[in-house]
């Protein structure tokens, strides 16, 4: 599902929660709700909107200064060599092809990428990493680890062999921790990963 609707006409996150608003609370008129981050469309997970438009800047400004914090689980083919590790890189995106590029180093238009991961779980055939996100790129998970030899399953535009049948990647937004934008409480949010034999397998993991 799409975060936010664009000129394909599918159905978003964002419409479809504000019809849920609007039946739930049985609201007149239209329903306000403001997107705060996305997720790749085949990536799923956790995502935090905003119900009032005082509450959608206060969210903003944490994203923009990095007050969240975001983890991921990301299934990977194979083993891992490095069991944990930082992977700082730069990337470049290139938007006709919907798609970013890690380097070593700054080359023009780049920026810069961190993340850090450790390994949760392993497989016979895949690694469960955990990853900690330090910045917020444009496919920068999967941008990264594609770079660094780590495929993600499923991922196809990142280098896996082959695609999931549903059109979903083995990635997923586990964790999102922020602050509430009234109450000024620290609150985190955890999503089960979706309903799968290779999630199931690693889905009493903490």
């Amino acid at each position: 599902m799409l975060a936010q609707g664009d000129n394909t006409g599918d159905e978003s996150v964002v419409e479809a929660l504000k019809a849920y608003i609007k039946k739930r609370y049985n609201k007149p008129g239209n329903v306000y709700l403001g997107l705060v981050h996305r997720l790749d469309r085949p990536t799923s997970g956790v995502m935090v909107l905003a119900k009032s438009s005082k509450a959608l800047p206060r969210l903003n400004k944490q994203f923009a200064e990095k007050k969240s914090q975001k983890i991921y689980w990301a299934m990977v083919a194979g083993t891992v060599e490095k069991k944990q590790a930082t992977l700082i890189h730069y990337l470049l995106r290139k938007p006709k092809q919907n798609k970013s590029f890690a380097y070593p180093k700054e080359v023009p238009n780049s920026k810069l990428a961190e993340l850090s991961y450790e390994i949760r779980k392993e497989l016979d055939r895949y690694s469960l990493l955990e990853i900690v996100l330090k910045t917020g790129r444009h496919h920068q998970i999967r941008a990264q680890l594609s770079h660094t030899g780590m495929l993600i399953k499923g991922d196809v535009k990142y280098g896996a062999s082959r695609p999931n049948k549903d059109g979903s990647i083995h990635l997923h937004a586990r964790t999102l921790t922020i602050v509430h934008p009234t109450t000024k409480d620290k609150i985190s949010f955890t999503a089960p990963p979706p309903i799968d034999p290779l999630w199931d397998a690693v889905r009493d993991t903490s």
